[in-house]
């Protein structure tokens, strides 16, 4: 018993010293950011690591002058809403109709989303973009927003499905033989429950759109105001960056994905875990 306790004392010892070594890890580059925001490019360059010596906010008076920085944050917050509205709504249904109407057509079309996972973005991204231009969807906000939801439907499927098997199909039909149409049960009864899943996905898919570079960069007209994280990088050139203003926009835009993601934590390890024993 004794020998037991000692090796329970080490176990738990090595995975506080490894919680405490990720816990630095993942929180220091958030401190390094908030700590540059508030200093000057020369400061920075100087001293990286060293702590503000005031709070120097020209930084981002410089973020908003020198850039349309306004326009960035709405185009953000917009193609970030609606593609997680469409989203939220479509996905879900997808699931419910693979998982309640098993057949081989639902099969074969659950397993071609799954397949989807397997291709990496590279590989596909120049016949998508050709794809946007016959479809006029190339330089404006609709050619995201259809590729983030596209994008998200085969881990949305994969996390829905194996939510939908721990809800008891009793449920369902009691509202069915109270009257309900399938897409009443769906929405009145089923997706209520859904709400620990529908949390996971709005966190994940959220701060994907949210962070996301390359696709706002790539389809959205060049020469205007595009997203937050375009924006940020237009102030690191080939020779010269400004980051104090880089910092100081990273800090605004760290803002509101914090602010999402602990509205919906407890969602979101619920969602993750109920899936996973489920699946």
């Amino acid at each position: 018993m004794e020998k037991r306790k000692k090796k329970i004392k080490v176990s738990e010892m090595v995975l506080f010293a490894a919680a405490i070594l990720l816990f630095f890890l993942f929180v220091y580059p958030v401190l390094f950011a908030l700590m540059s925001a508030f200093k000057s490019n020369g400061d920075i360059l100087k001293n990286p690591i060293g702590f503000p010596n005031s709070l120097y906010v020209q930084n981002f008076k410089d973020l908003f002058e020198q850039s349309d920085f306004t326009t960035a944050i709405i185009h953000s917050i917009f193609l970030t809403v609606v593609s997680e509205v469409l989203i939220v709504c479509i996905v879900p249904m997808a699931a419910f109709g693979i998982e309640r109407r098993k057949s081989k057509a639902t099969s074969f079309v659950y397993t071609y989303f799954l397949a989807g996972m397997m291709i990496p973005f590279h590989l596909y991204m120049f016949p998508l973009f050709k794809e946007m231009k016959v479809f006029r969807l190339f330089g404006n906000m609709a050619g995201p927003i259809v590729c983030y939801i596209a994008g998200s439907i085969a881990f949305g499927t994969l996390l829905y499905c194996s939510f939908l098997k721990g809800i008891p199909l009793e449920i369902e039909e009691a509202a069915m033989i109270d009257g309900c149409t399938p897409f009443q049960t769906f929405w009145k009864v089923t997706f209520p429950l859904l709400g620990p899943c529908t949390g996971s996905m709005v966190i994940l898919n959220g701060l994907g759109i949210w962070n996301d570079y390359l696709m706002p960069y790539l389809v959205l007209p060049s020469g205007k105001a595009k997203t937050i994280t375009v924006e940020i990088a237009g102030f690191v050139g080939q020779y010269t960056a400004r980051w104090d203003i880089v910092f100081a926009g990273t800090v605004i835009s760290i803002v509101p994905a914090l602010a999402i993601f602990c509205m919906f934590q407890k969602y979101f390890v619920k969602g993750i875990t109920a899936g996973a024993a489920k699946g």
